[in-house]
């Protein structure tokens, strides 16, 4: 599956899934996107043969810096090739749990630059700004979706495709951008497993789900909790 639109990376994908067009709200608790799409940043740069992962490390091998401004600055901020040293390279989970409000927010701006999202500031209780990003136009987000769906009826058929399921369903956006009900969810369920990326960040969704929960079994609650382990 290429791109919905030829200027548009992973995460930008990820980010259009996970957005009300209309209200600029994720669909999912922020912190979750916030993983999914330094996830989704480290699949691109694996896709273009930038980086590798082994032994749940993240290592460069091709620092060249890509042409898209986020993808440059991510491989940039990461370790230089290290020569074959065993002990080289940075977690994934950590790097993951660390960069991704760093991530989220540059692609935010990225998009808003570009004129795809606007930026709306508010208010909470009338003091703390905060804010959201609706979509500029709805004829890409919408795009989007509608080529996530296609990806989904025709059994995710590519790399790309099957990547892209799996950071949305370790996420817990399933329930919100997948039609087909709990066998469409159970599917994009199990790709978590086969694509390291969703794995990880999966892996940190988790983390923060038991540390909140303590005792209680219930998360935020809605389409903010994973679709499943």
């Amino acid at each position: 599956m290429t791109p919905a639109h030829p200027g548009l990376t992973l995460p930008e994908e990820l980010l259009l899934l996970a957005l009300d067009p209309q209200r600029g709200k994720p669909y999912c608790r922020n912190r979750f996107l916030e993983y999914g799409m330094a996830g989704a940043v480290l699949a691109e740069l694996e896709f273009q043969g930038r980086i590798t992962e082994q032994l749940g490390r993240i290592r460069v091998i091709d620092p060249l810096s890509p042409q898209d401004p986020l993808l440059a600055q991510v491989l940039g901020s990461l370790p230089a090739p290290d020569r074959g040293s065993f002990a080289g390279g940075v977690s994934a989970k950590r790097w993951i749990r660390r960069t991704g409000r760093h991530v989220e927010e540059l692609c935010l701006d990225h998009l808003v630059d570009r004129a795809v999202l606007r930026r709306e500031t508010h208010r909470f209780l009338g003091l703390l700004p905060y804010h959201r990003h609706p979509a500029a136009a709805p004829d890409l987000p919408a795009a989007v979706r509608e080529r996530f769906t296609a990806a989904r009826t025709a059994g995710f058929p590519d790399r790309r495709s099957r990547t892209l399921a799996a950071l949305v369903s370790a996420i817990g956006l399933s329930s919100a951008v997948a039609q087909g009900g709990w066998r469409a969810r159970s599917e994009m369920r199990d790709l978590v497993r086969q694509e390291w990326t969703a794995h990880v960040v999966h892996r940190n969704v988790r983390q923060d789900k038991a540390n909140r929960s303590g005792g209680s079994a219930g998360g935020s609650g809605g389409s903010g909790d994973v679709d499943g382990d």
